[in-house]
């Protein structure tokens, strides 16, 4: 009798352990064959941290690390983060990876000194390569000149890329990836919380609209996130105030340093129209989606390379205001269909598409929203970065 191959283990360089990832990563190991190691550089979000952005101090309240083998390795930078270069500088990464001898190496982007570092252990050493990223060029067109070379010899080192959507697909297509070495492995969050079956997140959401003294038949936004001006929220609501529609209300989830202006700016509105909660953790998250009827997530800003908030409130069957500069709209957001799409730029157009969202007949929408989403969740996830793996131990990069 042949005894069964062992199991092909995948090495995971990710920066830091994140409410998004971390789920996956658990799902995989148990439902697939791979042996997973991950490899933290930085342990900000199972600590307590002060988020600069947020500007709050907080960790996640949720499990982000059992169920799969992980490691953490020493970080020596001086002001460790993800917002520079050098900020995840960890020098004993090669010889972890090395000691643990994976099959391949599956890296989680390549703008710092460690995934440098690791990409090169791994080309040298004869280890296949995985990419998983989510950068697009909406709304500023491929580089050209060096800038194109440079990312056209870096994605050149990898023997597999997935990629989480569309607008991701044709960033990765424009820089030379041929089509053979891409694999569909979508952005998923964990659908178990993010379930619009659970009393529990149905009496919260009521208990919320009551504390705000928000009537039944109000129609409610909801803004979640970091109050950044790249997320737009002032113009969020600014188009609001505009739109001066009577039963509507739109809440602020988050802080962050538009807050002062947002505070001051909403005096305008009539008693009532206008509320701010605090930062809320990620199990208080489900309650905040399902107080409202809309979510939106205005931002401009190109760093806006996914949204993930935008797949939470999807599972929760409510409908998503985005603007076309966000990278998950091409995927999951219809306009009329799944929700409403503005042109980022263009304050008339937000204040229209958000007219229709606060007075259109939403009836339909959650069906039409369950099945755009059933197609983004771990299983897809996962059956992408298998192929993937496939074709990196079938393939040499040269």
């Amino acid at each position: 009798m042949t005894a069964a191959p062992p199991p092909r283990r995948l090495a995971v360089v990710l920066s830091h352990p994140t409410q998004y990832y971390g789920p996956w990563l658990r799902w995989i190991q148990a439902h697939s064959a791979l042996q997973l190691r991950v490899f933290y550089l930085w342990d900000f979000g199972v600590t307590s941290q002060r988020d600069p952005s947020f500007q709050t101090t907080f960790q996640w309240d949720v499990d982000l690390l059992s169920g799969y083998e992980h490691e953490f390795v020493p970080n020596v930078a001086r002001h460790p983060g993800t917002e520079h270069f050098w900020g995840l500088r960890n020098p004993a990464l090669t010889a972890r990876l090395a000691a643990w001898r994976p099959d391949a190496v599956l890296i989680f982007g390549y703008a710092y000194a460690s995934h440098l570092r690791a990409i090169a252990w791994a080309r040298w050493h004869r280890v296949p390569l995985i990419f998983r990223g989510d950068s697009h060029f909406i709304g500023r067109g491929a580089p050209r000149g060096w800038r194109a070379a440079v990312l056209r010899g870096i994605y050149r080192q990898f023997a597999a890329v997935t990629y989480v959507g569309r607008a991701n697909r044709e960033y990765f297509a424009s820089l030379g990836v041929p089509a053979g070495r891409l694999f569909f492995a979508p952005h998923a969050v964990n659908h178990a919380l993010f379930n619009p079956a659970t009393d529990a997140t149905r009496a919260a959401a009521a208990a919320l609209r009551l504390q705000l003294g928000i009537t039944p038949d109000t129609r409610v936004v909801v803004f979640a996130g970091k109050y950044v001006p790249a997320k737009q929220p002032r113009e969020l609501l600014a188009a609001f105030l505009a739109l001066g529609l009577p039963r509507t209300a739109l809440v602020f989830v988050g802080d962050g340093p538009e807050a002062p202006a947002l505070r001051e700016a909403a005096r305008a509105a009539p008693p009532g129209r206008v509320h701010f909660l605090p930062f809320a953790n990620q199990t208080e998250m489900p309650a905040r989606y399902r107080l409202g009827d809309v979510f939106a997530l205005p931002s401009r800003g190109l760093y806006e390379t996914w949204g993930l908030a935008v797949n939470e409130a999807m599972h929760l069957g409510v409908p998503c205001l985005v603007s076309d500069r966000v990278g998950c709209q091409q995927d999951l957001v219809e306009d009329g269909v799944t929700g409403w799409v503005f042109r980022a730029d263009d304050a008339a157009d937000l204040r229209g598409k958000l007219s229709a969202a606060l007075t259109g007949d939403l009836a339909d929408f959650p069906g039409r929203i369950a099945a755009r989403i059933a197609g983004y969740g771990y299983a897809q996830a996962t059956a992408g970065l298998l192929a993937a793996v496939d074709q990196a131990l079938g393939t040499a990069v040269r």
